[in-house]
């Protein structure tokens, strides 16, 4: 697998880097992509892909299995228009990975991020889609009022990109589904501020993450990607036919579309026990 990560957009990130390090008896991590991302810790898109490339580095100074896993720089830049990749490091290496990988032991592509570098590597070189799998943590549950969500609206026409491409896709949707994954200071405290340098570190970021941890849950998004290739029994799924996106950022559906992968449930417990043992 590679994972596509915005790293400093937000403190999940980091637990998903670590638990796919974490986890060589099922996951083979070759390489980290940085992810653009725009908000508040962000001047832009090419300052939040820096930023996510640079907290990469950090996060490798505290973790030592992940010394010899290449991290590549993304996309500065969203797609400017449909069918338009942008170039970068990240989506070249993937095309190159992509199509040195056999056909039958697919490159799994994890993303936690707008999906912007694996929508240019699929435009720069369409036939990846028969080489690799995405796994995306990406808007909202399908019955929900609205798609618009962090990594999906970014870019909306790198979601439309790999909905429509017909590559393997496997959709996590964050409210409804990967919203189970909270956790609190407590139960961060009991189990992972102890487990060595890195579990300090993830104790440190997740504490500084509010002011006010009485009565605070957080979710950690993120590791629902890295769980799905772990275990896929912990998260029910199905196939779908893949959903339209609108430019109003709603779902609508087309029975004539090919299938995805569908996550409509998380056993929360199964995979925050999976997690902490882990770090150990």
């Amino acid at each position: 697998m590679v994972l596509d990560t915005d790293t400093f957009n937000e403190i999940d990130d980091q637990f998903a880097v670590v638990y796919a390090m974490k986890s060589p008896e099922q996951l083979q991590v070759e390489a980290f992509y940085a992810v653009p991302f725009h908000n508040k810790l962000s001047t832009g898109p090419q300052d939040g892909m820096e930023k996510s490339y640079q907290e990469l580095l950090q996060i490798r100074t505290h973790l030592p299995e992940m010394s010899d896993v290449p991290i590549y720089r993304g996309s500065e830049a969203y797609l400017p228009g449909p069918d338009v990749p942008v170039e970068s490091a990240a989506a070249r290496n993937l095309v190159e990975r992509a199509m040195a990988t056999p056909d039958d032991d697919p490159l799994y592509v994890v993303a936690i991020g707008a999906i912007t570098n694996v929508a240019s590597a699929i435009l720069l070189e369409p036939r990846i889609i028969e080489k690799i799998v995405v796994v995306w943590l990406g808007g909202h549950a399908l019955h929900w009022p609205t798609a618009r969500e962090f990594n999906l609206h970014q870019d909306l026409h790198a979601t439309r990109t790999v909905l429509d491409c017909g590559v393997p896709l496997v959709l996590i949707p964050c409210l409804g589904v990967a919203s189970h994954l909270q956790t609190t200071l407590s139960e961060v405290r009991d189990y992972v501020k102890d487990k060595g340098p890195i579990g300090a570190y993830l104790y440190e970021t997740f504490e500084n993450c509010n002011k006010d941890h009485v009565g605070y849950s957080r979710v950690i998004w993120d590791i629902s990607a890295i769980a799905y290739l772990i275990d896929g029994s912990w998260m029910p799924n199905e196939l779908v036919h893949s959903p339209l996106l609108s430019e109003q950022f709603r779902w609508s559906f087309d029975a004539s579309r090919h299938f995805v992968r569908y996550v409509h449930y998380i056993q929360r417990d199964r995979v925050f026990k999976d997690l902490f043992g882990k770090l150990g």
